[in-house]
């Protein structure tokens, strides 16, 4: 598999149009009426268009996702307990330490090994024996990204096609075009050694006329353009499909629509077709999501992670406004040997205000929000990651998934809260948890207004931690403070 290959005369065309699209992997959002359009200079000297925004970033799963894609250099090992849950409990549950035990055709052996994989992750040691057992079994997993969940599918699908059938055989439905296009990356490399096996992606851009013979094996595409190439173009046989893979079903079911289209697919393949469904997280919703469309399941896992406060001292300064908040981060940051920080926060607008200030006072900082490219913000967490700029300013875009080793402190600018200002737990947990991270101590210090102060305590009740009051006027505490 030398390239990635799409339908009709002008594929080659096409596949260089639809790549180059993925440069820009997600377009900033056009100015709002009203909205005020401002530049804030970058260290480089570029210039990032930033709207004066007072509402809470939001969160954007799929492009959290994608991200979390982009900066993965190596395999994360989770340090959650996995847990299985077998279709038949009395049947024997097999692990792997090795890629040769499970006795794959050599190109894929090849593939996986030029691919920089050296030994199974912790999911893969439990997933890939269900996932390439004889007869096929199905699969609902709990994985997050990083840990080698989507090369473990990939090999699935590899594993049963047919290079010799000239139809489709497996279907895989992302939630986005772009994590679709990182998928179809994986199996180009993967299967670089599988002479006559192809892909072809159902995804906006790439039309198809109607009545198409498609001779590609694997499919990849969002769940709205498959249903159109399987139901009304009829591109597609549903019943000549082995494996189907619905990837990251908890941003599938947060976009509108995608959980009935998958279903409606999923009721067309035949009985033996093997189903695997991936998941971040699982929350009932997506856990009924899954029990409707997988059927007779294994199950694998992840026992909720235990983020602790037990390494992380806490600190809190009363603020009156934040030009008073900028004063004390100030001191903290003259009187403190620091490693990198990280500051979170609320609003677009107060995380370019502090930018601005600290630039103009000779700080080398980013900053990081929600109108960036995934592109843009892999390519500043990157250089955050080298060391070029030791402060990162952001909103919750980060709050979650970011792991640099050098984070020694954590400032929250503005305390979360969800709307009627009540605090925001798993917020503050996610936040003040991107320090303090393998085995390391860490600092969180929160700026608050006086009437912020109950919703503090409510946190350090909430967490049964200690958050003790800073004087930051006070250098020779501050230079106290042991980390």
């Amino acid at each position: 598999m030398a390239s990635l290959l799409w339908g009709g005369d002008a594929g080659a065309a096409e596949s260089q149009r639809l790549n180059s699209h993925f440069s820009n992997l997600s377009h900033p959002r056009k100015n709002l009426r009203g909205v005020k359009s401002t530049a804030v200079r970058n260290i480089d000297g570029s210039i990032n268009n930033i709207k004066e925004d007072d509402e809470d970033d939001v969160v954007d799963l799929a492009a959290n996702s994608l991200l979390n894609k982009l900066i993965r250099q190596s395999l994360v090992e989770s340090s959650h307990r996995v847990e299985v849950l077998q279709k038949d409990p009395s049947s024997p549950l097999y692990s792997v330490k090795t890629f040769e035990e499970l006795r794959l055709k050599e190109e894929l052996l090849k593939g996986i090994y030029a691919m920089g994989f050296n030994r199974p992750s912790k999911i893969q040691e439990m997933a890939l024996p269900m996932m390439l057992a004889h007869p096929p079994q199905n699969l609902i997993a709990q994985s997050q990204s990083g840990t080698g969940k989507t090369a473990a599918f990939v090999l699935a699908m590899l594993s049963r096609v047919n290079a010799l059938e000239l139809f489709p055989q497996c279907l895989c439905l992302a939630p986005t075009y772009e994590l679709a296009l990182q998928t179809g990356r994986v199996v180009e490399q993967m299967g670089k050694f599988c002479v006559d096996v192809q892909v072809m992606y159902a995804i906006r851009g790439n039309r198809i006329p109607r009545g198409t013979d498609i001779t590609k094996q694997i499919i990849i595409g969002t769940p709205g353009t498959v249903l159109d190439w399987c139901f009304k173009l009829k591109l597609i046989d549903l019943t000549k499909i082995r494996v189907f893979v619905l990837d990251e079903a908890d941003v599938m079911i947060d976009t509108q629509g995608f959980s009935d289209h998958s279903i409606r697919i999923q009721r067309a393949l035949p009985s033996e077709c093997q189903m695997l469904l991936f998941s971040a997280t699982f929350e009932d919703s997506v856990w009924h999501f899954a029990e409707r469309i997988i059927p007779d399941p294994n199950v694998i896992k992840l026992r909720k992670e235990e983020l602790t406060l037990n390494n992380i001292r806490q600190y809190y300064v009363l603020c009156e406004h934040r030009k008073d908040k900028y004063q004390a981060l100030c001191n903290i940051y003259g009187s403190i040997t620091i490693g990198q920080a990280i500051i979170f926060c609320q609003t677009r607008r107060n995380a370019k205000w502090l930018t601005v200030e600290m630039i103009q006072d000779g700080h080398q900082v980013s900053l990081l929000s929600g109108e960036l490219t995934v592109e843009q913000r892999a390519s500043i967490i990157q250089r955050f990651r080298d060391g070029k700029e030791k402060v990162l300013i952001t909103t919750n875009v980060c709050a979650r998934g970011i792991d640099v080793k050098q984070v020694t402190i954590v400032v929250n600018f503005d305390l979360p809260v969800k709307q009627g200002e009540e605090p925001d737990y798993e917020t503050y947990l996610h936040r003040i948890g991107r320090t303090g991270r393998f085995g390391k101590k860490g600092l969180a210090f929160n700026m608050i207004e006086v009437d912020k102060l109950p919703s503090l305590m409510k946190i350090q009740d909430h967490f049964n931690s200690s958050i003790k009051q800073l004087n930051a006027e006070d250098m020779d505490e501050i230079e106290k403070i042991d980390y």
